[in-house]
C-alpha cells in the first residue's frame, strides 16, 4: 500500500501545474534505484487517471549503447548514466499525449531490463486517450552537473579502473547540464524520493531483481548481488550528489531504510 503522504505530494504538485493554467502537467519523480518511484508513478496514474512513465524505457538498446561504447568510452555499453536513454523519443511521446484526442491510441516504448534491449513492439504498452496528468519517474530527474574539482577524484573502483582519466564521467556530467537539464525543464514539478543513504540502494535494488526474477530476496545468491554492486556503481557519483543536495526538486520527502516517509513532502534545502 502506498503511504498518503507520498500520493499527497504528487497530488499538490499536479494541483499546482493546473493553477498555472497546464492542463496536462508532466511530473518528474526522482530517486534512487528500488526507492518506489515506479511504484508511486503507477499508484497515481490509476488513482488519477493519468498515464506513468519511466526514464528506464527509454533505455537505448544493446546495439546502440555498443557503437556509444565502441565511439566514446567502454562504460556506455552499461544502460543507465546519462546518454544512454532516448530522449528524444521520450520527449515525442509525452508531447504526443499531451495532444491526444479521445479515441487515440499513444504507444508507450517498453525496455526489457532481463533482456537488456528495447522490448518487442508488440509488447509496448497503449495508452487510449488523453490523460490527466503524465508521472515520469527517472532515478537522474533534476540531477544537476557537478564541478570539475568533484570530477577529478574517482568515487569507487569502477571509476579508478575502467574511467581512471575520468573521460566517461565528464561526459555524463556534461550531459547533466545539457540535454538532461532539457527534460528538467520541460517538467511541470519535481518530487525527489531521497534515500537515507547510498549503501542502502544496494540492498533495494536486490530486492528490485529478486522481484523481475520472481525470486524471493533470500534466493537471490551473493554472485547475483556482486553483479548488481557492480551494476550501480555506474549510478553511484550522481546518487551521491543528488542525496547531497545537487537536484532541483519542487519538494522532497525523505525516506527511511525501508522506504517509510520519514514525514510529508518538504521544500528543498
Amino acid at each position: 500500500m502506498i503511504d498518503p503522504r507520498l500520493l499527497s505530494a504528487v497530488e499538490d504538485l499536479i494541483a499546482r501545474a493546473r493553477q498555472s493554467g497546464v492542463a496536462t502537467p508532466v511530473i518528474g519523480i526522482a530517486g534512487a534505484q528500488g526507492s518506489g518511484k515506479s511504484t508511486l508513478a503507477q499508484a497515481a496514474a490509476t488513482r488519477l487517471s493519468g498515464v506513468a512513465l519511466s526514464l528506464d524505457d527509454a533505455y537505448l538498446g544493446r546495439a546502440e549503447r555498443a557503437r556509444l561504447a565502441a565511439d566514446l568510452h567502454p562504460l556506455f555499453a552499461t544502460r543507465g548514466p546519462p546518454l544512454t536513454h532516448d530522449l528524444v523519443g521520450l520527449s515525442a511521446r509525452t508531447a504526443r499525449l499531451r495532444a491526444a484526442g479521445p479515441d487515440d491510441r499513444t504507444p508507450l516504448r517498453a525496455f526489457d531490463k532481463l533482456a537488456d534491449d528495447v522490448a518487442s513492439p508488440d509488447d509496448w504498452p497503449v495508452f487510449v486517450g488523453r490523460p490527466s496528468a503524465i508521472l515520469l519517474e527517472g532515478w537522474c530527474l533534476g540531477a544537476t552537473p557537478q564541478s570539475e574539482a568533484a570530477l577529478a577524484e574517482p568515487v569507487n573502483a569502477l571509476e579508478r579502473e575502467q574511467d581512471a582519466d575520468g573521460r566517461w564521467r565528464r561526459l555524463c556530467n556534461r550531459a547533466l547540464g545539457e540535454a538532461y537539464a532539457d527534460l528538467n525543464a520541460g517538467l511541470d514539478g519535481l518530487l525527489f524520493l531521497r534515500a537515507p543513504s547510498f549503501e542502502r540502494v544496494l540492498d533495494w535494488r536486490c530486492e528490485q531483481q529478486a522481484g523481475l526474477m520472481g525470486l524471493a530476496l533470500s534466493e537471490l545468491g551473493p554472485p547475483e548481488r556482486e553483479r548488481l554492486a557492480v551494476f550501480i556503481a555506474h549510478f553511484e557519483r550522481i546518487t551521491r550528489s543528488m542525496l547531497a543536495g545537487n537536484v532541483v526538486a519542487d519538494r522532497v520527502i525523505d525516506l527511511d531504510p525501508d522506504r517509510t516517509p520519514l514525514g510529508p513532502a518538504r521544500m528543498p534545502l
